[in-house]
């Protein structure tokens, strides 16, 4: 596409026009969903487009606006979204408390100068320190979960000196070049070989990262730190085994080593608590988060660790530095989701209504065991393993027809995982439930099971 700055003016004054309106004729709405999807083939990436064809039964589909649990497409429908984002709406939709913070926060002043004393970056520093568990003391804030996991990563190779890191079979840390050592799938990282030196170990094996942990301790080859998902995410939805967590604190702390838990997906409230891994009571020495920070309002993650990973940062801040993280807005947006998770006792909600959905996805199990096979997880971070990503995908697509949303996981395409709102109501839940059982039915029709 050649440079047309008349049409960028003008394309430019028409969306603005779009967005100021409250509702769309229907003229205006076919144009929209026409021009979004030439646009996303011509500008962004034809293969989505592909993509959304296998899992829905209506590709051009265009989300326009949400609320509570749920989001409407340009035409007025509504879909339950069960997917949330892959965990970002902790607050729900547009949560009213988390949106006023916003807007009055704009109202006032949007970026900050990046060189005086911006107070609410110190009132979140402040808080995450009050809500993380263990001695996690600061905070560096960042725009997204794959920058907080790169920052942990940094503040591990300065504290140790080393450059050599444990991930997880199964793990997934994000997919820029630092992140992506960490993420256990051939297909996402074998274009970008070779990166940092990263070792992985089947998740839950005790034995095995005894023995590499032994193994670099001896080869001199140390490990800077050990990276975990107390519950993977893209892997499946798989929770960490009794006293695996414990056993990596303890060897990080024998080896000289950091331990890094990304509670990206898995922090704030989601799995019954505020954090994931204090259902084991094992405490890391850094912590990335992001996703739901924000209350699926504004993007904002963080770095948190304890005040020994930030001696050779304070020596020097300017070792690490960010121009868009920890702005204002996004600060506002998290400072009022941990309220209203706090005012609102949303990690025991979704403690209390991921044991009803869980117990409500056994019982699909033994509906159709042929097509469905495991459901697991904490809180409302649950999954749902099929015989075969086929199955799966044609679950996924049932559901679509039926004006709910799943997704898969990146790593283990069997599994559809579940990620609702933390305010999701019980009458969803039915809801979603009866869903999948009609879509299992049609399903194991479909495929003759």
């Amino acid at each position: 596409m050649r440079q047309n700055l008349n049409e960028a003016r003008r394309t430019s004054a028409e969306v603005l026009e779009l967005i100021g309106k409250k509702t769309l004729s229907e003229a205006e709405r076919k144009k929209v969903t026409k021009d979004s999807i030439r646009y996303w083939k011509e500008h962004v990436n034809e293969g989505f487009l592909k993509y959304r064809k296998s899992v829905s039964t209506d590709y051009t589909a265009v989300e326009w606006s949400d609320g509570g649990a749920s989001f409407k497409d340009i035409n007025g429908k509504e879909f339950l979204d069960m997917l949330g984002g892959f965990g970002i709406y902790v607050t729900g939709h547009r949560h009213p408390k988390v949106l006023k913070a916003v807007m009055d926060q704009l109202s006032r002043q949007g970026i900050h100068s990046q060189e005086l004393i911006d107070p609410l970056r110190t009132y979140l520093a402040r808080l995450l320190a009050a809500v993380t568990p263990g001695d996690l003391q600061f905070a560096f804030l960042t725009n997204s979960g794959t920058e907080s996991v790169e920052g942990c990563l940094k503040m591990a190779m300065l504290t140790t000196g080393r450059r050599r890191f444990i991930g997880a079979i199964g793990g997934f840390h994000g997919k820029s070049l630092g992140a992506l050592g960490g993420t256990s799938k051939a297909v996402f990282r074998e274009p970008f070989l070779p990166l940092l030196n990263w070792s992985h170990v089947p998740f839950g094996d005790k034995a095995a990262l005894k023995t590499v942990m032994e193994s670099a301790d001896f080869s001199g080859d140390r490990v800077a730190a050990v990276v975990l998902e107390p519950i993977q995410g893209e892997g499946g939805i798989n929770v960490a085994p009794p006293g695996y967590l414990a056993l990596a604190r303890e060897l990080c702390d024998k080896y000289g080593a950091m331990l890094i838990l990304d509670e990206i997906q898995s922090g704030m409230g989601r799995t019954g608590k505020m954090f994931a891994c204090e259902h084991d009571g094992v405490y890391p020495d850094l912590m990335a988060l992001g996703k739901g920070l924000g209350g699926g309002v504004m993007p904002i993650g963080a770095v948190v660790g304890t005040k020994k990973t930030w001696k050779r940062y304070i020596e020097n801040p300017f070792l690490h530095t960010t121009t868009f993280g920890g702005n204002p807005v996004c600060c506002a947006a998290a400072i009022a989701t941990i309220n209203v998770l706090l005012e609102e006792n949303l990690p025991k909600q979704a403690g209390e209504k991921g044991a009803y959905l869980l117990k409500g996805l056994k019982r699909a199990i033994k509906r159709w065991p042929k097509a469905m096979r495991v459901a697991r997880g904490r809180g409302l971070m649950l999954g749902m393993e099929f015989v075969s990503h086929e199955v799966g995908y044609a679950v996924a697509k049932e559901l679509f027809g039926r004006q709910i949303l799943i997704s898969g996981t990146y790593i283990n395409a069997r599994t559809l995982r579940l990620e609702p709102a933390l305010t999701i109501s019980y009458p969803e839940l039915d809801r979603f439930l009866e869903a999948l059982d009609a879509s299992l039915k049609a399903v194991s029709k479909k495929f003759r099971l």
